[in-house]
């Protein structure tokens, strides 16, 4: 009769799953020690199950295993003539009363406050990126304009100019070029 025998994958998802049960901390080293695999073990199948979408880094060496759940059922909502609400998940069918519909609406109204800010968070974090990106590229053609290697370059940063104040109290600097 053949012994049954884990994979190492498995005995690592399943070390990251009881640690975290446990609330310890999951790093290399407690999976190392809990498992007797070696560290390149480790590694190696920690990076294939956060590839895989099984176990999440939330920090430099520090895992949590991913929440696993079913894939989500079709709804529907359908408001009735006389008042009464229909609400249809998977299966199952539920009949409302416009009381019980505006009561289910109040309890739901904190889940979608939480989408509507995940939402503008990954919003937000595109658009913080693009500007990050659009900075590092004006640092560069500024440091480039700032260290000019043609000497008509060098000329042109170093005219001196004077500052008049016109009449119209407006600022005008003229520059020999």
């Amino acid at each position: 009769m053949a012994e049954d025998r884990k994979s190492s994958t498995t005995i690592v998802l399943e070390a990251v799953q009881d640690l975290h049960a446990k609330e310890q901390i999951v790093t290399r080293e407690t999976l190392a020690e809990l498992t007797s695999l070696t560290l390149s073990v480790i590694d190696d199948r920690v990076g294939t199950l956060v590839d895989r979408g099984d176990i999440l880094r939330v920090q430099r060496g520090v895992y949590v295993p991913a929440v696993q759940h079913p894939p989500a059922r079709a709804m529907s909502k359908t408001l009735l003539a006389d008042g009464w609400v229909k609400i249809e998940i998977g299966d199952t069918l539920l009949h409302l009363t416009p009381r019980e519909d505006r009561m289910l609406a109040t309890l739901q109204a904190g889940a979608a406050a939480q989408a509507i800010a995940i939402e503008n968070g990954r919003n937000t974090a595109m658009l913080a990126a693009e500007q990050a990106e659009e900075i590092k590229r004006l640092r560069r053609r500024v440091a480039a304009l700032e260290a000019p290697s043609d000497p008509k370059q060098v000329q042109l940063f170093e005219t001196p100019c004077r500052a008049s104040v016109p009449a119209a109290n407006t600022s005008h600097f003229d520059c020999a070029v």
